[in-house]
């Protein structure tokens, strides 16, 4: 094992000024996982599930209520003028005194909709400040950044709307409490939870044979069915990965299994009403799922409602491609571009072995002599963040700088736009703009730390892996202030790289 500081690096987000001298790398590494809390004091003022959930759910009944008010008014502004029912409905305004009209309730249903957006806004700050938080004062920062690895790997993007608040819970509900577990488990958290039920559309999916599926295709009406974004995305990105033998038949069949499973209270269209019940529970609705047997990858599931997708799941999490996707990735994020075919082999063997026990695939990690050389990584703009505001000893940040300041170096949190995540390779971060944004970001933090009151050399001695080089701690002595130097320490090529 090599030296804290570059341990720290590599598998935390770097040192503090304050840590105290560590003599043992490996064990202090190991020591974490007793010290991790799944919801530290940082999380105590974040909102809830409950409180996002009802917000959504008070946002959908007022918005439903609106349509048909416009529905009954004519259509709104556009159909408004000329038109008979827009006619009956100036008539019945005027009848009733003073009763709103189309536009009126268009209008009101867009000012609905954007204070929702702000509601949803204020709680994904929330989050985000609670999450950077965490990651800077926690005793435990190794697991903080593999809660962070899973979260990008089970990545959901806030792009929609009913997602924004709960993008952040998924983390906090989903990942933390699983993160020292089994993979199996985390995954089964991550399926079943509102943020991914929603994102990915499995809440409107109806088997096109079950009761409600038969029912609205004999009445004639719009086609509305099976969704197969969900399955996909758990087959291809979240367990066995692409190219590994399943085909378009399993991922249909898999995306049958799982119809039924949705999300209580906040659920949009005609199936909301078989969805009812305390807003942001996971439900399963029995009149949406396909009924009948399932053959997936050549195995039979014989299982009624809930418990086949729960089957099919199971064995997803147990496969060996799935071991070898993890380790795959596990190794990349430690390592660098090309993971080392000897550690994805070593990591998939005890994946397998073990079960899917996650902390010891984190062992391997800690001993591997191929994570010991220092800088294999480029850091992504959050790892280079959340390092640069633990260098200068930032212990409390607001979640609305976070986020600006995510937002500026291009990794909006929780926002990937794919269900892929963020890429986890150099070439996607180590751009010449990139760059540029960090050594602006590096001279408004270090002045905003008070880099009048640092010694930049002692600094750089302490947080930069191995004490820092020659060259830089040179560059850094010759700068002509203290924040000079100490934005100099944040830009350094030993700390871009962990």
């Amino acid at each position: 094992m090599t030296d804290y500081s570059t341990a720290a690096n590599r598998f935390g987000f770097g040192v503090r000024p304050d840590d105290a001298p560590v003599g043992d790398a490996r064990r202090a590494l190991l020591a974490q996982f007793d010290r991790f809390d799944v919801r530290p004091a940082a999380f105590a003022s974040a909102p809830t599930r409950a409180t996002v959930a009802q917000g959504l759910a008070d946002y959908l009944e007022e918005t439903r209520a609106y349509r048909q008010q416009v529905a009954m008014l004519g259509g709104g502004p556009g159909n408004r003028a000329g038109t008979a029912k827009a006619a009956r409905a100036d008539t019945m305004a005027m009848d009733a005194g003073g009763a709103p009209t189309g536009e009126s309730v268009q209008a009101a249903l867009k000012a609905s909709r954007k204070y929702a957006g702000q509601v949803a806004r204020s709680e994904y700050i929330a989050l985000v400040g609670a999450r950077a938080n965490a990651a800077l004062t926690s005793p435990a920062p190794f697991v903080e950044r593999m809660v962070h690895f899973w979260a990008n790997h089970f990545a959901i993007s806030i792009d929609k709307l009913p997602v924004i608040g709960m993008g952040g819970l998924l983390e906090v509900e989903a990942i933390r409490p699983h993160v020292l577990g089994r993979f199996a488990d985390m995954l089964l958290a991550v399926e079943t939870h509102p943020a991914m039920l929603l994102y990915l559309d499995q809440a409107q999916s109806i088997g096109p044979t079950s009761r409600v599926g038969t029912a609205v295709a004999a009445r004639g009406r719009r086609k509305i069915g099976l969704n197969e974004n969900l399955a996909r995305e758990i087959m291809e990105l979240h367990t066995l990965g692409v190219r590994t033998g399943y085909t378009q038949a399993d991922v249909t069949e898999f995306a049958r299994a799982m119809t039924g499973w949705s999300v209580a209270g906040i659920t949009r269209g005609p199936m909301a009403r078989f969805a009812e019940g305390q807003p942001g529970a996971f439900l399963f609705a029995p009149a949406l799922h396909e009924p009948g047997s399932r053959t997936i990858m050549g195995r039979r599931y014989d299982q009624d409602g809930e418990g086949q997708a729960r089957a099919v799941l199971a064995d997803l999490a147990a496969s060996p491609a799935t071991a070898t996707h993890i380790a795959t990735k596990l190794a990349r994020h430690f390592t660098g571009d090309t993971p080392p075919p000897a550690l994805v082999a070593r990591l998939s063997d005890a994946f397998l072995k073990t079960g899917g026990d996650l902390p010891a695939l984190y062992r391997i990690l800690i001993d591997a002599p191929e994570t010991a050389a220092t800088g294999a990584k480029f850091k992504t703009p959050w790892d280079w963040s959340i390092s640069a505001l633990r260098a200068v000893g930032t212990k409390q940040v607001e979640g609305q700088a976070v986020a600006g300041l995510m937002n500026q170096l291009g990794q909006p949190v929780w926002k990937p736009g794919s269900p892929a995540g963020w890429d986890d390779l150099d070439a996607s971060w180590a751009g010449p703009d990139a760059l540029l944004r960090r050594v602006e970001a590096a001279s408004r933090l270090a002045t905003r730390a008070g880099g009048a009151a640092f010694d930049p050399r002692a600094l750089a001695a302490k947080v930069l892996p191995g004490g820092g080089s020659a060259a830089t701690l040179a560059a850094v002595g010759r700068a002509e202030s203290p924040v000079e130097g100490l934005a100099l320490v944040l830009v350094a090529p030993e700390f871009m790289r962990r």
